[in-house]
């Protein structure tokens, strides 16, 4: 288990809209048991596994998430408002605790 920076990209059709409001956007694949997370002022993407959302920590996270966007995220994907280093380390600590 642990985060991982999402690599390889297959373009695919999407239903969301991205940024510039366009409803066909590039889509990495995301794998089974695993979420993608937009992280940071530059929307850094992270695939981490769904096993956080069990996780005080990470729920706080969302908490957070919840009260800056509610549910209307600006890259069309979850979005969390904390810095990328906050986020490794949080991600980090969770790596160690499992």
């Amino acid at each position: 288990m642990g985060i991982k920076l999402t690599g390889k990209k297959k373009t695919r059709q999407t239903d969301h809209s991205s940024k510039n409001g366009s409803f066909s956007t590039p889509c990495i694949d995301v794998p089974k048991g695993h979420l993608a997370v937009y992280v940071g002022e530059s929307h850094r993407r992270f695939v981490v596994p769904i096993s956080y959302l069990n996780h005080p920590l990470f729920q706080e996270l969302l908490r957070w998430a919840e009260e800056e966007f509610g549910y209307d995220h600006p890259t069309g994907g979850l979005t969390i408002p904390c810095t990328e280093d906050y986020f490794l380390s949080l991600t980090a600590l969770l790596n160690s605790s499992s």
